[in-house]
């Protein structure tokens, strides 16, 4: 078995996802392991990439013959510094070959099949990348603190600091602020408390009930959610000046908000051609030598 074998690796908070692909690019396995974040746990994430490679091995009948066989493209979530990268180049991964960058350039690559264009990543948080004759434009990124507009964390912390000024009777409520006030039992303490410790997958969490509520018409969902995509829009209209040709808006927001967006940024959308895992193999490809396959 002398054919390269080609990994696609999509690791982040939540999952990491592994493809493997042969050199004239058949899909030969699919694998899912736990958190791979390199910053809350170095180790433990390059343990959970290991371990999905060799789920996908196994699970493409070729346990036996070892990582070792695999050129591998690390599309990783933080790696937004050549420290970053550099560190996961040392750590003496046991592959082939691989190339490692942030987890946003390999969904940008595989959105437009290897070409020029942006992406915008509407999710618990948000941020932008374009590739435009072979220079990166990076927006956003700064986390929930200092950025994150269009996202799921920011709409449900809107809500929520409306949900609490309908409380002390300071703004009118509605159905959704009511609803949003049940949720802790109309307790003040008791939210107060909850914010505390509250994480940006927390508050994202109520954004389906948010996009529910400004599709039935409540005046604070639709005020909410027509915010949030002002802040996808901001980042279409910035990747557009920049120079992409074209935008694809992709995370869990992505289809609920692009009804709010202006026709002519609609227009600038389009549909991935392939997902993140097709362009971590694609930029393992390219290390390799290689050109990009066709579908």
């Amino acid at each position: 078995m002398t054919d390269r074998l080609f990994l696609g690796i999509d690791g982040g908070g939540t999952k990491c996802r592994a493809r493997i692909r042969t050199e004239d690019g058949a899909l030969k396995s699919e694998a899912i392991g736990g958190l791979a974040n390199i910053y809350s746990d170095f180790d433990g994430a390059l343990r959970t990439i290991l371990a999905t490679a060799r789920e996908a091995l196994r699970k493409a009948g070729l346990a036996e013959t070892g990582t070792e066989r695999l050129h591998v493209g690390l599309g990783l979530a933080g790696v937004v510094t050549e420290e970053a990268a550099e560190r996961v180049r040392r750590a003496g991964l046991p592959f082939a070959a691989f190339s490692v960058d942030v987890d946003a350039y390999v969904a940008c690559l595989g959105a437009h099949d290897g070409r020029d264009g942006g992406i915008v990543i509407a999710g618990t948080g948000s941020a932008a990348l374009a590739l435009v004759d072979g220079k990166r434009h990076w927006l956003g990124g700064w986390g929930f603190p200092l950025g994150d507009d269009g996202s799921g964390a920011i709409l449900g912390r809107a809500a929520l600091r409306r949900a609490a000024l309908a409380f002390d009777g300071m703004i009118e409520s509605s159905p959704l602020l009511d609803e949003l006030l049940a949720e802790f039992g109309r307790d003040r303490q008791g939210f107060g408390d909850w914010a505390l410790t509250a994480l940006p997958r927390d508050y994202a969490r109520f954004s389906p009930r948010i996009f529910a509520a400004a599709a039935a018409g409540d005046r604070h969902g639709v005020e909410l959610v027509e915010q949030a995509a002002q802040g996808v829009a901001r980042m279409v209209e910035a990747l557009i000046a920049r120079g992409a040709p074209s935008i694809a808006l992709i995370g869990g927001l992505a289809r609920p908000v692009t009804p709010y967006l202006p026709d002519n940024l609609r227009k600038a959308l389009i549909e991935p051609h392939r997902d993140p895992l097709d362009g971590a193999i694609m930029m393992a490809r390219r290390a390799a030598g290689l050109k990009d396959w066709s579908p």
